[in-house]
């Protein structure tokens, strides 16, 4: 117990060390907010406020340490029509391995798909004929260990990519986590999780050259390269609770309460439940609001309510974690017609 606080309290002080949260001065400053994005129908059921709960593949993207609390093998696969009517799709693929008792290796990929986009210019404002298509990409490599069974940590090295066909940008980001079980039950859980700390992000390449005269008269042209500006990464720090109320042997129902302090936009503040019977079926709803007084236009994309569903159907009388699931999510968004996502997840 003394060795768990000791972590808990070594984690929150980095954490108010390297962080400076819910400023809404800077809102819009930062870049590649798709490290924002949550693919995984199962935490974006719960508005991605689980961070105190949350196991497996799909804590690569809100809190790794919950990667360590997998049986031997899960591989996750997901699908998301992100802002349904803006033609945005998310892809992501998930793999955990356990390697020894009490540690987990990880490996994530998602990735953005905007369809064809029209190529415009001034000359053309209605298109010119030519279509491109913008690439959105990142890899994360995660390591997660667990300590006497109470507390679990847990790492994430995410390279970052966006380009079209003569602009690009790389950056690496580096996500950090804890998970705090206890109770007669395990069923008091806790958790802090940083995501989205690293290198500043600049675009370059040969979409940033001009032709212009040459000074001297001579009636050549010169070409000049534009120098981007530089962009953070939009980092945010999550606080979470949650308590697990068990009855009847076959029923769980869990409560749980999360705040996100963002760098570069408001603070948010969530709440939501889910409903597991026999841990086959699962029901789950969240709300979440932002902190402040603000206008309707300045509002997050993502406020208000989220719910989802689970089946995870037993693979093998033997071994009742051997287990096949699909999950589904919806978010409400405050314009567009919403977010679906859909998971499908084998542990084994």
């Amino acid at each position: 117990m003394n060795r768990a606080l000791l972590l808990l309290i070594a984690f929150w002080g980095l954490f108010r060390a390297d962080l400076h949260a819910g400023n809404p001065d800077r809102q819009g400053e930062a870049g590649a907010y798709e490290l924002l994005m949550n693919p995984w129908a199962r935490s974006a059921g719960l508005h991605t406020i689980s961070t105190s709960m949350i196991r497996g593949v799909e804590s690569l993207r809100l809190n790794v340490a919950g990667l360590a609390r997998i049986n031997q093998t899960e591989v996750l696969a997901s699908h998301a029509v992100y802002l349904q009517g803006t033609g945005i799709t998310m892809n992501a693929l998930g793999v955990g391995q356990r390697i020894g008792k009490n540690s987990v290796l990880g490996m994530s990929i998602m990735a953005l798909d905007f369809g064809e986009i029209a190529v415009t210019t001034t000359d053309e404002p209605e298109g010119t004929g030519a279509f491109f298509s913008p690439n959105f990409f990142n890899i994360g490599f995660s390591f997660a260990h667990t300590f006497e069974n109470k507390v679990s940590v847990g790492v994430t090295f995410r390279g970052i990519s966006q380009s079209t066909s003569d602009l690009s940008a790389f950056g690496f980001a580096v996500d950090a986590g804890i998970q705090y079980v206890t109770g007669e039950a395990d069923n008091f859980k806790f958790g802090i999780s940083l995501r989205n700390v690293g290198s500043r992000m600049a675009f370059g390449g040969e979409g940033l050259a001009t032709q212009r005269p040459s000074p001297n008269g001579s009636g050549y042209e010169l070409t000049l390269s534009q120098r981007a500006a530089g962009f953070e990464l939009p980092s945010a720090l999550n606080i979470g609770l949650s308590y697990d109320i068990n009855f009847a042997e076959i029923n769980r129902f869990t409560l749980l309460g999360n705040f996100t302090a963002n760098s570069f936009s408001r603070d948010q503040l969530g709440a939501g439940f889910e409903y597991a019977l026999k841990e086959i079926f699962q029901l789950r709803a969240a709300y979440k609001v932002e902190l402040g007084s603000i206008q309707p236009f300045e509002a997050s994309i993502y406020t208000g309510l989220s719910a989802g569903a689970s089946l995870e159907l037993p693979l093998s009388k033997e071994n009742k974690d051997t287990r096949l699931g699909i999950d589904y999510a919806y978010r409400d968004t405050r314009l567009w017609n919403g977010t679906h996502n859909f998971s499908f997840r084998i542990s084994i």
